[in-house]
């Protein structure tokens, strides 16, 4: 999707549930110390880069919105909330802790379980409506969401077809620049 104007994408920092290993899809946990520490480095990140004309846009969640708060402070104010930012729906696995869920359900890993999920959303329906919002976007903005809809906005705008969605890197106080089709991740250390 070469059409989409520049992006930041970040995903939220860690939560308490992220912690303990507690799926979280449409609830949500307060971030940890260390999930705000994460934001900061966010900040960090974002306030070396030219903003000028960005909008910040976050997943209504209270973690996703807490992250925005902290990583775009004094840089992009104010901060809208998009429900299409949200996180992939885990249906009936909602709340679960991920290792036993992952013995239950015979799933190879953790990340089949958003694939797996009973009355979950699936990875062609988040597809869809990552797709739906990045097709109206048409300003640069700075996207604050979670772990597999970043991989999937960030899928769709370097061109890859769903089945490569694992190999999207991921990570939490870390930012994703993207253009053109190409991505770039910026953290502390780069």
């Amino acid at each position: 999707m070469n059409s989409a104007p520049p992006l930041y994408i970040l995903r939220h920092g860690e939560t308490e549930w992220n912690a303990t290993g507690r799926l979280q899809g449409r609830f949500d946990s307060p971030l940890t110390k260390a999930g705000r520490a994460q934001a900061e480095a966010q900040r960090e990140i974002l306030q070396v880069n030219d903003l000028t004309g960005f909008s910040a846009i976050s997943s209504p969640q209270g973690r996703a919105v807490q992250t925005a708060r902290i990583a775009c402070a004094g840089l992009i104010d104010p901060i809208a909330t998009d429900p299409a930012l949200s996180e992939i729906g885990l249906g009936d696995w909602a709340g679960g802790i991920r290792a036993d869920l992952i013995q239950s359900s015979g799933a190879s890993d953790g990340f089949d379980l958003y694939e797996l999920a009973p009355n979950g959303e699936g990875f062609a329906a988040l597809h869809a409506r990552c797709h739906r919002f990045l097709s109206g976007l048409t300003d640069p903005a700075v996207l604050i969401t979670h772990g597999i809809t970043s991989r999937m906005l960030r899928l769709i705008l370097t061109g890859r077809p769903i089945r490569d969605l694992r190999d999207m890197a991921g990570g939490q106080g870390v930012v994703f620049y993207l253009e053109n089709g190409k991505q770039k991740r910026l953290d502390l250390g780069a």
